[in-house]
């Protein structure tokens, strides 16, 4: 049709997310921001206080996984509307590493906890002090990955290597 503008090609599109993304918490080339994983640091730092005060284990439960977006939506943190908008558009190069290595961490996190929990009820002190480093082991690792993805890389940690940790392999 005479008169209208075609509509900008898809890298046209990335290049003016990236070009926005400049001089913000937001990763230039991924679109993704860092400051999501503070969620997941918080959970790995309770893990490592259960050994020696296992009531601390109820703060673990109390851990909810949290979206991307649900996160910066009660963030606080500086370019969080910009972070949300931006999610939508991260190269899925970026994006579906980055999702498959979250719902890893939140699955792990589950796990670790429930384990936890079991050997508390148990009162097995010398199990819940290998599941809690073993776990936050391998939730560190995760959450390494991720941001490792957040600054462009493409790969991310496969399940049978978080098994192998979470095994004491």
């Amino acid at each position: 049709m005479e008169g209208q503008k075609p509509a900008p090609a898809p890298s046209d599109d990335l290049a003016q997310w990236q070009a926005r993304a400049q001089g913000t918490n937001v990763h230039a080339t991924t679109l993704l921001a860092t400051d999501y994983l503070n969620h997941f640091n918080e959970v790995v730092m309770l893990l490592g206080m259960v050994p020696d005060m296992p009531e601390m284990i109820d703060d673990c439960r109390a851990w909810q996984p949290r979206s991307y977006v649900d996160h910066f939506r009660s963030s606080g943190v500086a370019d969080a509307d910009f972070a949300i908008e931006a999610y939508d558009h991260a190269p899925p190069q970026f994006r579906k590493p980055f999702d498959q290595t979250i719902a890893m961490l939140n699955a792990t996190v589950a796990s670790v906890v429930e384990r936890a929990g079991q050997a508390i009820a148990s009162e097995d002190l010398h199990t819940l002090k290998g599941i809690c480093g073993l776990g936050s082991e391998a939730l560190q690792r995760l959450i390494d990955a991720a941001s490792a993805i957040i600054h462009g890389s493409e790969e991310t940690a496969s399940q049978a290597q978080i098994d192998k940790i979470l095994q004491g392999g």
